[in-house]
């Protein structure tokens, strides 16, 4: 096995072909290896196979020259595991009703698995998660059926670290940090990263790679809190946030920029950092600082929507009965990846409070299904045009795509509500924008 992963002869799967597992899967593709992807949705292996991509940021032609190889396959029959060198898991990790871990999906796929293992396999978790997890349910579920972790099915985890749109960072330039139940199972998580990774990171154990990416994602999560309540109070002050951030950025040393927003959104920073306050409790501690980070993030929503009726109502019009437009449904710029995005819940709040609300986006021209937000599935994108955005009384910005035409919307708004500081760039009449 450690021969054909180093002389790229091996057949490597991902099981979940979303925004991790599909970079993951055309990459190995790329690297020689014969790359298998893996999922229960069939509309994704069928639009492989037709040498086309579902997610924006990757070019269909990256998928048709992998096709074009013959080193591309795809399926939902999980039976193809048993013609496979490496299993990689690349599935969601979301959080319940309770901000508790829901390992369904982990634990699901895992059982799914596990029937079609052969002697020889190595199996790696790249699902973000709480430490343990990779004992806990995967390696368990291998033992149980009769394989020995560390001679016969070789376990890893690592922890993906994919930033969709990112134009200096894709998936094989970052680097790979891997940990192994064994140091045989070490050995093999590390051949199999090499064979595609620029750099692999090795350290002493699963938990250590399981809490790794907790930690880079809770630094964020923090952070970003801090910054967002430091908005509301700079706001009090009639200072702006933006500006003293420029200014603290010209620090040579010992400060690193984040910048605030209407919300946290994706898949990792809203939800990570409650996976190490759960386990976290089980050994008696209880993380008030990453828990009072999550508490600001998720009420800035409600502060930009506080902020909309004030300037709503600065006009003579109540929000009940205006037109509100959101510009931006994807929850970062320049993507079309709508997970955990604050804007739902800017629509969701405005619409409760029965205002006439709709959004523009032209990476997400309608919008697909969500676990929290079904109500929304099948809405659609305005068409931009004049005529839609004059018709508005109010535009908030909550994604700052670069396929918005800022002049236009100063032009045609009567009144915008920026939670981007998207605006800073466009000359504006006093008293146009609002920051938020």
């Amino acid at each position: 096995m450690l021969e054909k992963l180093k002389s790229k002869q091996g057949s490597i799967g991902v099981v979940g072909l979303g925004y991790v597992g599909l970079p993951l899967l055309l990459a190995y593709a790329k690297a020689g290896f014969r790359a298998v992807g893996i999922d229960i949705d069939p509309g994704k292996p069928e639009a492989l196979l037709a040498g086309r991509s579902y997610i924006k940021h990757i070019p269909g032609e990256h998928v048709a020259e992998a096709l074009a190889s013959g080193k591309l396959e795809a399926t939902t029959d999980f039976a193809i595991i048993k013609t496979l060198d490496a299993i990689i898991l690349c599935v969601p990790t979301p959080l319940d009703e309770h901000f508790e871990p829901d390992l369904s999906y982990v634990v699901n796929t895992v059982e799914a698995v596990v029937p079609h293992l052969k002697a020889g396999q190595v199996l790696s978790l790249e699902s973000t998660t709480y430490p343990g997890t990779t004992d806990e349910e995967v390696v368990t579920r291998v033992e149980k059926a009769g394989f020995k972790v560390g001679t016969e099915i070789f376990v890893v985890y690592s922890p993906e670290r994919e930033d969709p749109g990112n134009t200096k960072f894709s998936a094989t330039n970052i680097p790979k940090v891997v940990g192994g139940i064994t140091p045989a199972c070490l050995e093999a998580g590390v051949a199999l990263y090499e064979a595609a990774f620029e750099q692999v990171v090795p350290v002493s154990s699963c938990k250590v790679a399981e809490l790794t990416k907790l930690l880079e994602n809770i630094y964020r999560a923090v952070n970003i809190g801090l910054v967002n309540e430091l908005k509301i109070a700079a706001d009090k002050m009639g200072i702006d946030i933006w500006e003293v951030i420029r200014a603290a950025s010209t620090k040579p040393f010992g400060f690193t920029a984040f910048y605030p927003g209407p919300g946290l959104g994706g898949h990792c920073i809203p939800i990570d950092p409650f996976y190490l306050t759960w386990k976290a409790r089980e050994y008696g501690v209880h993380t008030r600082f990453i828990e009072l980070a999550g508490e600001i993030n998720r009420s800035m929503p409600t502060y930009v929507i506080h902020r909309t009726m004030e300037a709503l109502n600065s006009r003579g019009k109540p929000v009940k009965g205006s037109r509100i437009l959101l510009m931006g449904l994807a929850y970062k710029a320049n993507v079309d990846d709508m997970r955990e995005s604050p804007t739902f819940a800017l629509l969701d709040g405005f619409q409760h409070l029965g205002a006439e609300v709709s959004f523009y986006d032209p990476h997400v021209p309608v919008v697909g299904p969500t676990r929290e937000h079904m109500n929304w599935a099948g809405a659609r994108s305005i068409e931009w045009s004049e005529e839609t955005i004059r018709a508005q009384d109010c535009i908030v910005i909550s994604t700052h795509h670069a396929a918005f035409d800022l002049a236009q919307l100063a032009e045609w708004s009567d009144l915008i509500i920026d939670t981007r500081n998207a605006m800073a760039s466009v000359a504006t009449p006093e008293g146009l924008v609002i920051k938020a």
